[in-house]
């Protein structure tokens, strides 16, 4: 237990629904529970959270994650199962939560500090920092009720960082709030990261892939997956697509010579899902010459063609691709919707070749993957038919070379001096 900070053990929660108020009054005199219906929010989730460890906790909404973190912080406590923690528990569980809205942002600080278990003195200590941090000005001395949702997550998070927690828990606080204020939020969750377990619940995949250590996924109060974060946001993006994560299997690959031979087919061991009413049977990289290449450099004209086979007929097709980075964030990605290129029917059991031709952004020398897909309907609201993860390996390599941080080259940069 030394290296653990949280266990859950067969955690279940349960809650009595009714459909009417007077049911309520009505079961409580029976003790029968029958004008309720039971509600299983947690049903037997089981997970070890190592000291240390960064978790990212994902699912659909209504799928229980608000209910779990809950347990783990003790505000709720399970119907069964057995939940323990190891350490010091700072947690935003929703905006100002904690917090009395007559009092002024102070006298809340003072009052979450007394929740937590720190004195007066001690949290007085801590005020100047955690003011700083908030930045609010003269608002910490208004009550909360006239602060905006910005204002609440400003000063809750500057509250929940200041007692040194063993354990900070964030639930989707960060998606609001300005962009200034959340990048030095996740700067500082960073800077935790050394010696503190965190838990992050947000929709946000490519925060938490960035973030996380491991993913914990759970759908309507079920653990559907525990493990890395780049296979199990896979997952999700599988089922939130409504279908299962697959590899393509020999048998199933369509000769590509009924196409186009200079496009070569999909791996047969790539990660792909979709409904399988559409398959991208192969994608390759060409440069203005039309020969195939896999290695580019800044400014080249290339061009990506995709090869779908489509099984069924397919109202308003939608193809597109993203390019990530060999970590797996999202660098580019764009598709005919979006260009505004409205595509004709798609006919059953015929092959199209699609190509975007474009010139290479000012991307940092290194490798990427190009992930095509396949949709129908609108950018707003469509059915995934095909999502190949990483289908081509791409290298960009310019001769001058880039070593600072960050995704892309500021290669036309002017520059001038003026003395003053």
């Amino acid at each position: 237990m030394e290296n653990i900070a949280i266990i859950a053990s067969k955690i279940t929660k349960k809650y009595k629904l009714y459909n009417n108020p007077i049911d309520r009054l009505k079961d409580s005199f029976s003790g029968k529970g029958k004008y309720s219906k039971e509600f299983s929010a947690l049903n037997d989730i089981s997970f070890e959270i190592k000291k240390g460890e960064s978790v990212g906790i994902i699912g659909k909404n209504g799928s229980g994650k608000s209910t779990l973190l809950k347990i783990i912080t003790g505000v709720l406590t399970p119907t069964s199962g057995f939940m323990k923690s190891n350490g010091n528990i700072s947690a935003i569980l929703e905006l100002g939560a904690g917090f009395n809205p007559e009092q002024t942002g102070l006298q809340n600080i003072y009052l979450s500090g007394t929740i937590m278990g720190y004195t007066r003195e001690q949290m007085e200590e801590r005020v100047p920092e955690i003011i700083e941090f908030a930045d609010i000005g003269d608002f910490i001395n208004q009550p909360v009720k006239n602060y905006s949702s910005g204002m609440y997550v400003r000063l809750a998070f500057s509250v929940a960082i200041s007692v040194d927690p063993d354990i900070l828990i964030v639930d989707e606080a960060l998606s609001v709030g300005d962009i200034r204020f959340q990048q030095k939020c996740l700067r500082k969750i960073e800077e935790m990261k050394r010696n503190k377990t965190i838990l992050f619940v947000s929709h946000d995949l490519l925060q938490l892939n960035k973030f996380c250590d491991r993913l914990i996924w759970i759908n309507e109060g079920e653990l559907k997956g525990d493990g890395d974060p780049e296979d199990i946001s896979k997952q999700y993006q599988a089922f939130m697509a409504g279908s299962a994560l697959d590899t393509y299997l020999e048998d199933e690959v369509i000769d590509i010579q009924e196409g186009n031979a200079e496009i070569d087919p999909i791996d047969n061991s790539l990660q792909m899902f979709g409904d399988n009413k559409a398959k991208i049977i192969g994608i390759s990289m060409f440069n203005d010459k039309e020969k195939k290449i896999f290695q580019t450099k800044i400014g080249d004209k290339i061009m990506i063609a995709i090869n779908v086979n489509y099984k069924e007929a397919i109202l308003n097709p939608i193809i597109g691709f993203s390019i990530k980075d060999r970590i797996g964030n999202i660098v580019t990605q764009t598709n005919t919707f979006v260009l505004e290129q409205r595509l004709n029917n798609a006919l059953a059991n015929r092959s199209y070749i699609y190509k975007f031709e474009f010139q290479v952004p000012p991307l940092k020398n290194g490798t990427y993957t190009v992930s095509p897909a396949v949709a129908s309907g609108s950018q707003f609201e469509h059915i995934q038919h095909c999502w190949v993860h990483d289908a081509l390996i791409i290298q960009v390599d310019d001769k001058q070379g880039y070593d600072l941080e960050g995704f892309m080259v500021l290669d036309s940069v002017s520059f001038d001096t003026i003395l003053s």
